[in-house]
């Protein structure tokens, strides 16, 4: 796929996810948005996005889809596949965060985090991946975080889970490369604004515990003033780019993606290590006699 293909966009409700949808149907492509209960409670982001791509020049439509469930995921892949004959790209963007003092969280509410925010991809992944492989093309793109490079204060849950989607990313392309499946792990910065993650953030239900750290008390509160302080010269950052990035990368030729890019307007600063990550990468492959499964290379 080098100019326009059949995408499925998880988490597509709302933020980068519907953002990137959005931008993904102007740019030609036949996206599928998926959210959960979009007939339900979720109605009137379904039609919001419908409506934003009513005269684009590709095609969105809505499925359901909870990560939460490897039937769920199964029957929406079912449903591409019936519809348009196969999918050229996944774009793995559900994720909720999680704000708070790590030992207040409790094991079952990051048992939770790594559900939604990393296994909710291999079960996507469950279904999508047999498609590929008869295709032998495929492209996934995995919406990870900058703070798996820089951990931030006070986002444990999140930060762990997403780094553990990392991992699984980084893990999976050793097996599809040689199928002719690209990864592409897209590392945003910070964003305040733009998206609901801070808005429907969860905090830890052990308020007990939370309290117990009073030193670091007025930290947890200036939370918001403090991240605000990562913006560059006070511009708050425009989720826009994350969406602008995911359609750059879907439209390289095949075998021109790059394994990691970042779309930061805060300065985040997670390619200062990336560059060092692909060649460890590079150089384990080389050592274990296993360049065969970096595919293209």
């Amino acid at each position: 796929m080098t100019t326009s293909g059949t995408v499925l966009v998880t988490g597509a409700g709302t933020g980068m996810g519907a953002l990137s949808s959005v931008s993904l149907a102007q740019a030609g492509h036949r996206v599928f948005a998926s959210m959960r209960e979009p007939e339900g409670r979720n109605a009137s982001k379904a039609r919001t996005l419908l409506a934003r791509t009513e005269d684009a020049p590709g095609e969105l439509s809505v499925v359901e889809l909870d990560v939460q469930s490897e039937d769920s995921a199964l029957a929406a892949v079912e449903h591409i596949v019936q519809s348009a004959g196969g999918i050229d790209a996944v774009v793995h963007n559900a994720a909720h965060l999680l704000v708070g003092v790590t030992e207040a969280f409790s094991p079952e509410e990051v048992l939770r985090a790594f559900d939604v925010n990393a296994v909710g991809a291999l079960r996507v992944n469950r279904a999508v991946l047999p498609v590929m492989r008869r295709q032998e093309s495929g492209l996934l793109l995995w919406i990870g975080s900058g703070t798996t490079r820089a951990i931030p204060p006070f986002l444990a849950p999140y930060s762990a889970a997403k780094a553990a989607f990392d991992a699984l990313a980084e893990s999976t392309a050793w097996d599809v490369a040689v199928y002719g499946i690209e990864t592409t792990i897209l590392m945003p910065g910070v964003f305040t604004h733009g998206t609901a993650h801070f808005a429907n953030a969860a905090f830890p239900a052990d308020t007990e515990r939370t309290a117990a750290y009073d030193r670091i008390a007025p930290y947890l509160a200036s939370m918001g003033e403090d991240t605000e302080r990562l913006m560059v010269d006070g511009v708050t950052a425009d989720p826009q780019i994350v969406a602008d990035e995911v359609v750059r990368v879907i439209g390289l030729p095949t075998g021109r993606r790059p394994r990691r890019t970042v779309a930061d307007g805060s300065d985040y600063g997670a390619e200062i290590l990336n560059g060092a990550a692909e060649e460890l990468r590079l150089r384990l492959a080389r050592r274990m006699g296993v360049t065969g499964l970096l595919g293209r290379l």
